[in-house]
């Protein structure tokens, strides 16, 4: 009996103790937890909305990169025919000679044939005299009118390469030009203009390569005419000399008669 009664007790007792179990509630504790998965929930909303806003960000600073773009241009898109023309333009060797290169090819016989292409009448390299004897022409006096005559080939050659250049360089500034006024991007334009100067400068460069040229004849113009004044004055000293040195040759084997003249007076 006593044993049923100790057992009947134990079985109680766990009965109490299992119930008490899903009765026992403590309400701080579970509001910490809460409190506890909010701050977590709201740490992470705000982790999100951190990134969505730099997703933003980084969409609106692309858009605005594409804007820039498309006002911009591509610099490696612009392709310019104008380009190439002024490569080969400024590329291009000068046909104008300096003077001392022009001064070292000089050749007289080609100065005594020289004609103008019909202009002037060649004086030939050879004349016939009266008795009808030929003459080889001195080519040392022709030397300082074959550079004269070099030089103005010269120019003449440069002129004609100029002004042709002349010609296809403002062709090409006025088709750069409108493709300026139809230009749609800032990278375009900046091409544009920098062709554009380009062109302007090669064009300026006709006007000196003939100003070179064009000194060039001048400058031996002057030498020679400077050199022809220095024959004439070489010349007179000379004849000067020469006249001084026969006048005292002559005083010295025809002497005058220092005596007077005697005549018979039977």
């Amino acid at each position: 009996m006593k044993k049923s009664v100790i057992a009947a007790l134990l079985s109680l007792t766990v009965a109490f103790t299992a119930r008490a179990q899903w009765i026992v509630y403590d309400p701080t504790m579970n509001m910490q937890q809460i409190m506890a998965q909010a701050q977590n929930i709201a740490k992470y909303i705000e982790m999100v909305n951190n990134q969505v806003q730099q997703i933003q960000t980084l969409t609106d600073q692309l858009n605005e990169f594409k804007h820039y773009e498309d006002l911009f241009g591509d610099p490696k898109s612009v392709l310019l025919a104008t380009v190439q023309p002024l490569v080969n333009d400024l590329t291009k060797t000068e046909l104008g000679q300096t003077l001392t290169t022009l001064e070292t090819t000089v050749n007289a016989g080609q100065a005594m044939v020289y004609n103008a292409n019909g202009l002037f009448h060649s004086v030939g390299t050879t004349f016939t005299t009266p008795n009808g004897q030929t003459v080889n022409r001195q080519q040392a006096t022709y030397l300082p009118v074959a550079a004269v005559q070099k030089t103005t080939d010269n120019y003449l050659t440069v002129s004609t390469d100029a002004a042709a250049r002349r010609v296809a360089l403002k062709n090409e500034i006025a088709a750069t030009t409108t493709q300026l006024k139809a230009a749609k991007t800032d990278a375009e334009v900046q091409k544009l203009t920098g062709v554009l100067i380009g062109l302007s400068a090669a064009l300026n460069n006709t006007d000196y390569e003939l100003n070179q040229a064009t000194a060039s004849a001048l400058v031996q113009d002057v030498a020679n005419r400077n050199d022809e004044q220095r024959q004439i004055e070489a010349q007179k000293e000379q004849q000067h000399a020469e006249f001084t040195e026969a006048i005292q040759q002559y005083g010295q084997k025809f002497r005058l008669m220092n005596a007077p003249t005697l005549f018979p007076t039977q």
